[in-house]
């Protein structure tokens, strides 16, 4: 299978796996790019040096490319582009933030830039800033998301109006049928998380992965966007959130609440009451935790039958 994203990254499937925080360490990335896709390491849970280590040992684990993905609003940016640039990590997924600051730099290294965006408006910019493709992420994402609340596959055929580069869908895909769904749309290529975040080789605490298969329809929201909206499951913290809204709070008890490693005591620690825990829409369709290179398999498997299906009459 050959396009412009298994050409940009000199991999086998238009697929990447997601750099989610907590969840997306150097044996996951390593395990998705060794079955055919591009792995990413999740820099926004990690401290510099951590950062280096993940890469280093993903170096060690795969001979296939890989990259990191960094949440621009990181407060140590600069060391962490540092050891990405020492290291000689080839592919850059930059994330909340202006995509000016870090492309023009990174492209001098010979660095493949990608961004993600959450519509047309921020599409274009990144385009005009340089980056090599864009992510476009519908809100049935988990995790952190953008405020435009724009459905993945109504945002992927607006963005292919105004741009040239590459698109890659993400967002509420974790399938084959879904996969063909985003390529008729116009994408180059699907971004996964929910579905790795569910593999073996996920650093996503065992307590996490099994409330990834236990989520149904319904079970997850947006909120929290007075500060930066986030899709969360419905559990005790997030039934305080919503308590604390009757009460109109400022961002200040918003934030007093949310407190520190809220996302880390849930996901990487495995506390399903007061932790923070990610997850996307697709959720419902993800029914058990396997390894990665069965759950790529079965996307593969199933692209290829439905396509079959869809397209002979």
């Amino acid at each position: 299978m050959t396009n412009r994203i298994t050409q940009l990254f000199n991999i086998k499937y238009p697929i990447i796996q997601g750099g989610m925080v907590w969840v997306s360490g150097w044996k996951l990335a390593s395990a998705v790019s060794n079955a055919g896709g591009l792995g990413l390491i999740g820099a926004g849970s990690m401290y510099p040096e951590v950062l280096r280590e993940h890469i280093q040992k993903c170096k060690i684990a795969t001979d296939k490319p890989f990259g990191v993905n960094v949440p621009m609003l990181y407060p140590d940016i600069e060391k962490i582009m540092d050891i990405i640039i020492e290291e000689g990590v080839k592919i850059v997924f930059t994330s909340a933030g202006n995509p000016k600051t870090w492309t023009p730099i990174l492209k001098n290294k010979g660095i493949t830039v990608v961004h993600v965006v959450s519509s047309v408006k921020f599409a274009t910019k990144a385009e005009a800033a340089g980056v090599d493709a864009v992510v476009c992420e519908g809100f049935e994402a988990g995790g952190h998301n953008g405020r435009e609340e724009t459905t993945t596959f109504t945002l992927i055929p607006m963005v292919k109006e105004h741009i040239s580069i590459p698109v890659i869908a993400a967002g509420g895909i974790a399938t084959g049928r879904g996969m063909l769904a985003a390529l008729v749309l116009g994408a180059d290529g699907i971004q996964i998380g929910s579905r790795f975040a569910a593999t073996l080789e996920s650093s996503a605490h065992q307590n996490f992965k099994n409330i990834i298969i236990d989520t149904k329809d319904g079970d997850t929201h947006l909120t929290l966007k007075e500060l930066a909206p986030v899709r969360l499951v419905k559990n005790k913290f997030y039934n305080d959130v919503q308590e604390l809204y009757r009460k109109k709070p400022s961002k200040e008890e918003i934030k007093s609440l949310l407190g520190k490693a809220r996302a880390k005591k849930g996901m990487f620690e495995g506390d399903l009451d007061e932790g923070e825990l990610e997850i996307g829409q697709i959720a419902g369709l993800i029914h058990e935790i396997k390894p990665v290179k069965a759950v790529l398999d079965e996307i593969i498997e199933e692209l290829n039958e439905v396509n079959l299906l869809v397209f002979s009459f």
